[in-house]
């Protein structure tokens, strides 16, 4: 692969805001043709964030466009909320010419949606497929670690299993009684790679059930290598949980929103939208969204 040998053109947007400062921040190069890997690795350790990068789809190909995604440590087979706001940008600067698209990912192929209201306001959702849900391996030991690393005893618990879930990335989904016992937690985050290894996961996802009517949760995410401590709004990690709300008998089999709320421990108040699909765009999967706007980003390199 050739390299650039120019500065990338890096655009900011900030997903799943909910409040002053809030959602999750994505440096986004939309012209990333040509990028080394250790050109692009070098944006998201420059930012400290997920960081998106559009390039035309392979020769042949029926995709709009293939996306890759960094965090500073590693490369990510797919992001949420960073493919949730590089569609949004592409249509803001006038780069689409249609409301669906197929984006080629390296976790696979998923769709997105684009509608306009009356008002002008962009509403944006992308494609997860099927979750599977699962029961943690040697789970007795796996659960008296998650409890260490958390800081927090049984008692802590809400009555139902923790369990690993993933639509793209397996996410360990830890439910907590309350949302101040999730607020409170002060995990032992040098621990967690090491854990999250041995229990085929990529991130702790403690949750509590907030509003069950309203099917509002809360959540935080801690992942496990991703050279930060913990996500403001993590789309995957949500879109995992839904599916394991579901299969608990927490949220029902419809396409009723379900909102999970994250980043207010982080002062960065964040809402992640997911619906189930039964409309066969997405079979068997969900559709993620939220809002999204421009933002800035400061270099922490």
């Amino acid at each position: 692969m050739t390299t650039m040998n120019r500065e990338p053109d890096v655009q900011f947007v900030s997903v799943f805001g909910a409040g002053p400062n809030g959602g999750n921040p994505a440096p986004i190069v939309i012209d990333a043709a040509g990028m080394t890997d250790t050109e692009m690795q070098k944006v998201a350790r420059t930012y400290g964030h997920e960081s998106g990068f559009v390039l035309p789809p392979p020769a042949g190909s029926d995709d709009d466009f293939e996306f890759r995604f960094w965090v500073p440590n590693h490369e990510m087979s797919m992001c949420g909320h960073a493919t949730v706001g590089t569609v949004w940008l592409l249509h803001e600067l006038g780069k689409l010419y249609k409301d669906r698209l197929s984006i080629l990912t390296r976790s696979g192929r998923v769709h997105a949606r684009i509608s306009v209201s009356a008002d002008r306001d962009i509403s944006v959702e992308v494609s997860q497929p099927a979750g599977v849900v699962e029961p943690l391996p040697d789970a007795a030991r796996s659960e008296a670690e998650i409890l260490d690393v958390l800081g927090i005893d049984r008692d802590s618990l809400a009555p139902f299993p923790i369990q690993n879930a993933r639509t793209s990335r397996t996410k360990t989904l830890i439910p907590l009684k309350n949302a101040a016992i999730l607020d409170s937690l002060k995990p032992d985050f040098a621990k967690i790679e090491q854990l999250c290894n041995r229990i085929d996961s990529t991130g702790l996802y403690p949750y509590a059930v907030v509003d069950p009517d309203a099917q509002i949760i809360d959540a935080r995410q801690f992942p496990s290598s991703s050279g930060y401590p913990e996500d403001a709004a993590t789309g995957i990690a949500a879109s995992a949980l839904s599916f394991g709300l579901l299969a608990n008998g927490i949220v029902e089999a419809s396409e009723r929103l379900i909102t999970i709320r994250q980043g207010r421990a982080m002062l960065r108040p964040s809402a992640i939208h997911v619906r189930f699909s039964f409309d066969g765009t997405a079979p068997n999967g969900c559709w993620l969204g939220g809002a999204v706007e421009r933002t800035e980003c400061e270099k922490i390199a």
